[in-house]
């Protein structure tokens, strides 16, 4: 991959999807419900396979649409009660519904309610209400319904759809959203729907996902990208049978969209006398397949993220949250795709320089293609190391240059042992960089290493050994792009 080349024309993209959909808002006679699925304003997987997609591009265009837009959060009230988590931020769904909200409102965009979909009175669920309640956030129930989808007589009927809680909206455009996948945004939408035509209201419903790329081909990287990020929830991409039978015209789309659809269909021939659409294709209102400007740039960064996904599963299998099964699929993914783990260039001389100095190592591939290397030492772990080499690079730094005295970090050290009970004595990332913080307000040197860090965004790393919860997360917060060997140290 040409590190650093751009593929996606961000601005083009917030001007084509605004304007999208508020032609989709007027086909409906003014309140469109708007399912809106990935991440809103953290989308980190959009921003590796589509260079130049800005993570919170979803979120600006939804400013360019503020005054005439409400969102409304959907949780599962299972999901509250089991404390589910997002991988990749490390949150309960219950704790990110909170930090949505509290994001929104601070940029202006007004969040009207939030729905806890199947739900039953239990005391998690409960107490989230209060405390939705207490920030001055509406609550609404909607129900499980038997037999759903399939059962349409009961779903559309007052012992269905009919005793979901009705959402009170007072805006043109309706945005549904989620902390994740299987929080019931679709059902509520269609619940919504169903309310609105009883009280003789027009409104309709659109469907706004990122991935897979509706007007790319079936197997271009970047669509495999997305089924390797979905290998956990078993979504395949296909071609959309129904929008080829109606238009003649090749599309894709993915397994559940497809299986849906039927059942969708039927229930907008009840909800409105007729469906508005031919396929699932049609529901859609996703244009970031008309800004891609450079294929072989996407390209190349789709398939490193399926390699980098490979090795999330590998070492999600060696953790005990990962099965056998993803990790025959990424396989089998990658095999589509043409690439191999070898593929990856930070990963042979990671473990060139484990096997030369006999400790865990890592590797870090810069955005000019240069690799630098970290090794484990008494003081600093490879991680640690590997950081520290890099900021003096970006920095111009000679090699032999120490940004931080022993006599700074070994204080460090004696506090973790002695004191906080830690068995390893060697700094982890993060306490590296608090202490290179330090040094820098009187090192003129440690200074220069700090004011790089915004460089390593995007850089690529592997690990020799499954690092730690905070070293992870620490290479997340920099947004370094991190693979490990499926081992522990």
């Amino acid at each position: 991959m040409s590190a650093g080349k751009i593929g996606f024309d961000n601005d083009k993209y917030l001007q084509m999807q605004s304007a999208h959909i508020r032609e989709r808002i007027a086909h409906f006679g003014d309140k469109l419900y708007l399912e809106f699925g990935g991440k809103l304003f953290d989308d980190y997987h959009a921003s590796r396979v589509l260079p130049g997609f800005k993570p919170d591009s979803k979120l600006q265009m939804l400013l360019h649409l503020k005054d005439e837009a409400e969102i409304v959060i959907v949780i599962n009230a299972a999901d509250i009660e089991k404390n589910k988590v997002r991988g990749d931020l490390g949150i309960t769904y219950d704790v990110d519904v909170i930090r949505l909200i509290s994001v929104f409102r601070k940029i202006g965009l007004y969040v009207s309610s939030v729905v806890l979909t199947r739900y039953e009175s239990l005391p998690a669920v409960d107490a989230f209400q209060s405390r939705l309640e207490s920030l001055g956030v509406k609550v609404y129930h909607h129900y499980a319904i038997k037999g759903y989808p399939s059962n349409l007589p009961l779903i559309m009927s007052d012992d269905g759809y009919g005793k979901n809680d009705y959402i009170e909206t007072s805006r043109r455009l309706v945005v549904v959203t989620a902390p994740g996948p299987g929080s019931g945004k679709m059902a509520t939408c269609l619940s919504q729907l169903y309310h609105e035509h009883k009280r003789g209201r027009d409104a309709g419903y659109a469907k706004f996902e990122t991935f897979p790329i509706w007007n790319l081909p079936l197997r271009h990287p970047v669509n495999i990208a997305y089924e390797a990020a979905t290998s956990d929830l078993n979504d395949v991409n296909m071609i959309d049978p129904f929008h080829l039978e109606a238009y003649g015209k090749t599309t894709v789309n993915y397994n559940r969209d497809v299986e849906i659809f039927p059942v969708l269909n039927a229930m907008f021939e009840k909800i409105l006398g007729e469906s508005p659409y031919k396929s699932p294709t049609d529901m859609g209102v996703n244009m970031a397949g008309n800004c891609i400007i450079d294929d072989e740039a996407v390209s190349a960064a789709a398939r490193e993220e399926i390699i980098r996904r490979y090795y999330t599963a590998l070492c999600g299998k060696r953790k005990g949250t990962a099965t056998e099964e993803e990790v025959y699929k990424l396989e089998l993914l990658m095999k589509q795709a043409g690439v191999a783990a070898e593929d990856r260039k930070v990963v042979a001389p990671a473990l060139r320089r484990e096997q030369e100095t006999g400790a865990p190592a890592a590797a870090m591939e810069l955005p000019d293609g240069t690799i630098l290397t970290g090794r484990t030492s008494d003081l600093l772990g490879s991680s640690s190391a590997l950081l520290l080499n890099a900021l003096k690079n970006f920095a111009g730094l000679p090699d032999e240059v120490l940004l931080m005295s022993p006599n700074v970090i070994e204080p460090i050290q004696n506090l973790k042992v002695k004191h906080l009970g830690n068995v390893n004595p060697r700094i982890h990332t993060d306490e590296t960089l608090y202490a290179l913080a330090i040094c820098a307000t009187t090192d003129e040197n440690a200074s220069k290493a700090m004011a790089q860090i915004d460089k390593l965004r995007g850089c690529e790393v592997h690990s020799t050994v499954i690092l730690s919860a905070v070293d992870e997360r620490i290479f997340k917060r920099l947004g370094v792009n991190l693979t490990c060997e499926p081992k522990f140290s």
